[in-house]
């Protein structure tokens, strides 16, 4: 995978693409979630660098995509990714987004209906408003508060243990976090502000309609939210397909990457 840097009017984003692959029949997107950068999809790297191409980041104001000013949204990250992906040539892109990446992959899905190829959501949840509470919305846009209260060794511990099942799974997470061990500040920050620009555009009441096949997956211990209440409305009202993953946390592309690479592959097959 080749790093190579984008400049936009708030910062530098960081990404990362196999060149030598060319443009494949599809390209697959990675997009890691809230707080943790591009090595959340390592194992989904390693399983299809050498059959597809692929893109992955770190999303503006984390890990090398820092410092990056705090003035933007979610349309504004779905903009800032299709102008790199033109750049690369990514004319047939499968996103393939974990939690906050899930988010931005039906962002970008409503301001570019006719770009996107595949959409797969893993452990995210849909934007439309419908879905949540006031009292949901309500504490998403204050959640720097609540981080801020917790002490960071309390903060790394409860995270990685809430986010993994897996002993894989907890060590990568923290290793990603280990970004901000010298900043405390600055993942305090960035975990509000992401939660606070999610709350906006939920608010926004787009219609965030999928114009291209999808899929659900979610990991049978995902105890982050109510990851799992949304996902089963989110299939129960629009007949998306779900995969649940036994015993997977948060994050169950690491917890269980094998199913989910399997997964995958089933799902860029269907699109062939």
């Amino acid at each position: 995978m080749t790093e190579k840097t984008y400049e936009t009017p708030n910062g530098t984003i960081h990404y990362w693409i196999n060149e030598q692959m060319g443009k494949t029949n599809v390209q697959l997107v990675f997009l890691p979630g809230l707080t943790v950068d591009h090595r959340l999809f390592d194992k989904q790297v390693e399983a299809f660098e050498d059959k597809y191409s692929i893109f992955t980041w770190d999303a503006p104001s984390h890990a090398a995509s820092y410092p990056f000013d705090y003035d933007y949204d979610l349309a504004d990250k779905a903009r800032w990714l299709d102008e790199i992906l033109t750049r690369e040539g990514y004319n047939r892109p499968v996103l393939i987004g974990q939690s906050m990446g899930g988010y931005l992959s039906q962002m970008y899905a409503e301001l570019y209906p006719n770009r996107i190829c595949g959409l797969i959501s893993v452990d995210s949840a849909p934007l439309k408003k419908e879905y949540y509470t006031g009292l949901e919305l309500w504490l998403l846009k204050r959640m720097e508060p609540v981080y801020r209260r917790y002490p960071w060794k309390r903060l790394m511990k409860d995270g990685t243990n809430g986010v993994a099942t897996t002993e894989y799974g907890r060590k990568l997470c923290l290793d990603m976090w280990s970004n901000y061990e010298d900043d405390h500040d600055h993942y305090t920050k960035l975990a509000g502000f992401g939660f606070m620009i999610l709350a906006k555009a939920i608010e926004e009441q787009r219609p965030y309609d999928i114009p291209c096949p999808a899929l659900l997956i979610c990991g049978t211990k995902d105890h982050a939210g109510s990851c799992i209440r949304y996902n089963k409305a989110w299939h129960k009202k629009t007949g998306i397909p779900i995969k649940w993953i036994e015993g997977a946390g948060h994050n169950s592309n690491t917890d269980c990457p094998e199913e989910i690479n399997k997964i995958i592959e089933e799902f860029i097959a269907s699109l062939e």
